[in-house]
């Protein structure tokens, strides 16, 4: 190691943490002394640094799901991909939990046993209280959601209030006046979507329909549209907190006999990769979900180092498909 330092031009201590993968280190010089070492024959006793450093170079990820729940959303496989490919990159192996609500003991109990350097949360669901909680005492831990005023836990996530301003903007542009949202408005990123939704219609045209909020999840929107359908039958547009939540809109509306689009529209949100293959193809916000891995990794990894770390906020985008096509 002294040798590689001297060939290096830095510490015996810098080549150690550039060798563990410390963000401490800038990357253009971890890459430089990871190819020193390869050169040199230089291999890392893991095992021997794991003891030392009391590591053990495994980051957990934990799904909250409420009780009954199965891991099926196709978001959670996709960002789960991302995640992996990450972790996996910066040396580390992954370890995969879910939780049920209410997720204090289940992360607790994490924490206690060891098994991990750190935590990735994929989600808040319905835990944000339960999340304060354990975030005041355990540093290393970063969570996929909604960033709050005064929260006490790091999160990356999207622009949740923008993105559904603009998927409600554009179903304006179409000539739809009478906008439903769905989603259960208890979830934080859900919320904020509604706080888009909100912000929009109060700068809609006049004629245009005030708020309309129908509480369900992926799991109950079917029926609960079909009952919405024959009570208040007067909408055209549907915006929907996620996309599966906006499939099944849509299967209900047919079931009904309401067409989409022709007599209603309906924007999701995620971009799910069923999302574009779904009939008719699904307008939605897309959600840069490789960019997310890749912040919550890094995050983590700071803050296993010491180090303080700011939320992170990304930019959402309007995907504009069939769905959503102005009445002909």
């Amino acid at each position: 190691m002294v040798d590689i330092a001297r060939l290096a031009g830095v510490s015996a201590t810098t080549v150690s943490r550039a060798l563990a993968g410390s963000e401490l280190v800038p990357h253009h010089k971890r890459d430089k002394i990871a190819k020193l070492a390869s050169e040199s024959g230089y291999v890392v006793n893991t095992t021997a640094r794991n003891l030392r450093l009391k590591r053990t170079q495994a980051l957990s990820v934990v799904v909250p799901l409420e009780a009954g729940q199965m891991l099926r959303d196709p978001f959670h496989y996709e960002m789960l991909g991302h995640l992996a490919d990450e972790i996996t990159r910066r040396g580390y192996g992954m370890l995969l939990q879910r939780a049920t609500a209410p997720i204090k003991d289940p992360l607790e109990e994490l924490i206690g046993s060891g098994r991990s350097d750190g935590i990735v949360v994929l989600g808040q669901s319905t835990q944000h209280l339960a999340l304060m909680k354990v975030a005041a005492r355990y540093r290393p831990l970063v969570c996929w959601g909604a960033h709050a005023r005064k929260q006490s836990y790091c999160t990356v996530g999207t622009d949740n209030v923008a993105g559904a301003r603009a998927a409600v903007e554009h179903l304006l542009q179409t000539g739809r006046r009478n906008i439903v949202f769905i989603g259960d408005t208890y979830v934080p990123e859900v919320r904020q979507r509604y706080e888009g939704y909100r912000d929009a219609l109060a700068a809609a045209p006049s004629g245009t329909a005030g708020a309309r909020l129908l509480p369900a999840t992926a799991q109950t929107v079917y029926e609960a549209m079909r009952v919405y359908v024959r009570e208040e039958p007067e909408f055209d547009a549907v915006f929907a907190a996620n996309d599966l939540s906006a499939i099944s809109a849509v299967r209900a509306l047919n079931a009904s006999g309401r067409a989409v689009p022709q007599d209603v529209a309906v924007v999701g949100f995620d971009d799910i990769p069923t999302a574009a293959h779904s009939n008719p193809a699904l307008t939605t916000v897309r959600q840069d979900l490789r960019r997310g891995a890749e912040l919550l990794v890094g995050l983590l990894l700071l803050r296993l180092e010491g180090e303080e770390t700011a939320s992170q906020v990304l930019p959402a985008e309007l995907i504009v498909r069939e769905s959503s096509a102005p009445r002909q």
